[in-house]
């Protein structure tokens, strides 16, 4: 759910100096944290494709993007905030019409009775104010741990790993998880990084594992973790 302003190819900036390969996932998450930081520099809001004002935007984008493109999502989002630019107004929204504005992001009919129900929620139980905390976030229709996290480490200022499908096998294949389950990879990657890296690190991987680490066929030639990833394809040295 991410794009990135950074340089282009990876290795187009100056990275850290030093090969020596870190022996423990800690170490590996240590370096990672690092040599992604080279590849795609920036803060979360620059990490991050979605375009939002604020924290309600955000989870509007986000709850949009499942199962569709951010350029798609960004394409939708001016006429959704213009014409619900509160959760007074999103809580309100005559059904159809939202359908109607969505209907390009697909899955536009639960994706609108998320809208409406998040929105009636945050009017009824939290003053129309996005809640700052997990607990209260996941309470809140059509919302997740994924988007929780990512509205609060974006929008929040406060630490959140999400864990998309490139997160998920970006980590795995670095050895710094071996879990298939979101919140257990969630668990075991912020038990290894500083929570000020948990947001910056998701987006990055998942720009990495759009542009270089790829499912089928990971590009380790192009790679800059190849020389200590467990799963690198290039011949140990």
């Amino acid at each position: 759910m991410a794009t990135s302003k950074a340089a282009w190819p990876p290795g187009a900036a100056a990275r850290p100096s030093g090969r020596a390969k870190p022996r423990t996932a800690r170490g590996r998450a240590q370096r990672t944290v690092e040599l992604l930081a080279v590849e795609y520099p920036g803060d979360v809001r620059e990490l991050v494709a979605l375009q939002f004002k604020g924290a309600f935007q955000l989870l509007v984008a986000t709850i949009l993007s499942a199962q569709t493109t951010d350029e798609r999502v960004n394409l939708v989002t001016p006429q959704v905030f213009a014409r619900y630019p509160t959760p007074a107004d999103l809580a309100g929204a005559d059904r159809g019409e939202l359908e109607e504005l969505i209907r390009s992001t697909g899955f536009f009919r639960s994706k609108t009775t998320s809208l409406i129900g998040m929105a009636r929620g945050l009017v009824d139980r939290f003053g129309g104010e996005v809640p700052a905390s997990m607990d209260d976030l996941v309470t809140l229709p059509g919302v997740g741990r994924k988007t929780a996290n990512v509205v609060l480490s974006v929008a929040l200022d406060t630490p959140g790993l999400p864990v998309d499908t490139h997160v998920g096998r970006l980590t795995r294949r670095l050895g710094l998880t071996t879990e298939t389950d979101p919140v257990k990879v969630e668990r075991d990657v912020c038990a290894l990084v500083p929570p000020s890296e948990w947001g910056r690190l998701s987006l990055r991987l998942i720009l990495h594992g759009r542009r270089v680490c790829v499912a089928r066929r990971p590009r380790c030639e192009a790679c800059v973790l190849s020389f200590f990833c467990p799963s690198s394809t290039l011949p140990l040295r």
